[in-house]
């Protein structure tokens, strides 16, 4: 088990529509099209509802599906925040297909999309992404989102849903008292969570009355966590 100590807060982008091309629309044109293209093999190629689109109306659950840049966004947001830069944050994925995707805090992602995308297709290929001195960046394992939790430790599950309670300070420094909290963000572009996830969560918080992209409440929260845990060291 993956030593529960270490940073306050854990960041879990849940759901994340992030998944290889499933073997059910390989024979597509537009798939076909695109990979030829691209010289990949669908079997190791992200699914992208911006060029799969009609591929993917034969899938289901098509709302949430074939968005990778809201995960690359979301990402760049977590990794870029003071609170990760001050050794004060763990960053975790679970995809919808359920994979747990974990990232070492120094992991510099592309900027480019692009690099982006063929960064998580050779991830999902080979369980993890290595620097020339052995050093894991990435690293991918099968596991539901109970296990992911477990993995995580007895920490408060903090779930941000609009439905929630407002986040404020003193709400937030009774829920790090505990010795830190699994912030659990939506990555996914509609519907709503999952009742596995909406049942995982101890507490829900809003940072809006309205639904936010996920970058934008990932940014908003840790903003907020920031304020009380910088202010402290």
């Amino acid at each position: 088990m993956q030593d529960v100590r270490g940073p306050p807060v854990k960041l879990l982008l849940a759901e994340a529509s992030l998944e290889l091309i499933p073997p059910e629309i390989w024979d597509e044109p537009d798939v076909r099209a695109y990979c030829r293209k691209r010289k990949k093999s669908p079997r190791w190629t992200l699914l992208d509802s911006s060029y799969h689109h009609r591929a993917m109306r034969k899938l289901s659950g098509t709302e949430k599906r074939g968005r990778p840049d809201i995960v690359h966004v979301t990402l760049l947001e977590a990794l870029g925040s003071p609170l990760n830069l001050e050794g004060m944050l763990e960053v975790h994925v679970h995809t919808l297909s359920g994979h747990w995707i974990r990232i070492d805090p120094s992991t510099r992602l592309p900027r480019v999309y692009d690099r982006f995308k063929g960064l998580m297709e050779a991830l999902l290929k080979e369980g993890k992404v290595v620097t020339e001195d052995g050093k894991v960046l990435l690293q991918s394992e099968r596991r539901s989102f109970g296990e992911v939790l477990q993995e995580l430790g007895k920490h408060p599950v903090v779930l941000l849903h609009e439905s929630g309670e407002e986040m404020s300070d003193p709400v937030l420094e009774g829920l790090l008292g505990a010795g830190g909290l699994i912030l659990v963000v939506g990555c996914f572009p509609h519907g709503d969570f999952s009742r596995e996830v909406l049942e995982a969560a101890d507490v829900r918080l809003r940072v809006h009355g309205q639904r936010l992209d996920a970058w934008v409440a990932t940014s908003r929260a840790l903003c907020s966590l920031e304020r009380l845990l910088l202010r402290k060291t």
